[in-house]
């Protein structure tokens, strides 16, 4: 079966940082649902359209068509006595951006009385080498479809 709108396609990936430093080693196995619904790089997505069971492809993913570029507004400094308690450098916290939506804060550093918080992913502005392998395609059932995710193995569980 080809990858079409709407089939579950699962993919070993492995994705480095143009440097090499490796992010996700391939092993296990993810699934996706294919068709526009946000679950794959737009990118990868397209590469993989029409595709079957058994094709590999490497491919070079610049910050925008990856986790994006770094955005210097989620940026944020807030006093230690805010700071909620146990959480460390490298840690992440919940907050409110500037539109005052929800917002995963990665506390880089812990300075006196001041806490700095990145509202960026952190791989924000990295380029990516992505080396994708399709293990299966199917076609997805209506649940999955109307869920806009696969279920089951290597998918998400209810």
């Amino acid at each position: 079966m080809k990858i079409d709108k709407d089939t579950a396609v699962t993919l070993r990936l492995t994705v480095a940082e143009t440097n090499g430093k490796i992010i996700e080693n391939g092993k296990t196995p993810t699934a996706y649902l294919h068709g526009g619904y946000d679950n794959l790089f737009p990118k990868l997505e397209a590469a993989l359209q029409g595709q079957e069971a058994g094709f590999k492809a490497t491919l070079d993913l610049a910050p925008e068509d990856a986790f994006g570029v770094r955005d210097e507004s989620l940026m944020r400094t807030i006093s230690k006595k805010d700071f909620p308690p146990g959480v460390k450098v490298g840690g992440s916290l919940e907050g409110y951006n500037d539109a005052g939506e929800e917002q995963i804060f990665t506390v880089l550093k812990i300075k006196g009385d001041q806490v700095m918080l990145d509202g960026n992913h952190p791989l924000a502005g990295k380029s990516l080498r992505v080396g994708v392998e399709v293990v299966s395609v199917r076609a997805a059932t209506a649940e999955e479809i109307t869920h806009g995710h696969v279920h089951g193995e290597h998918g998400h569980h209810h």
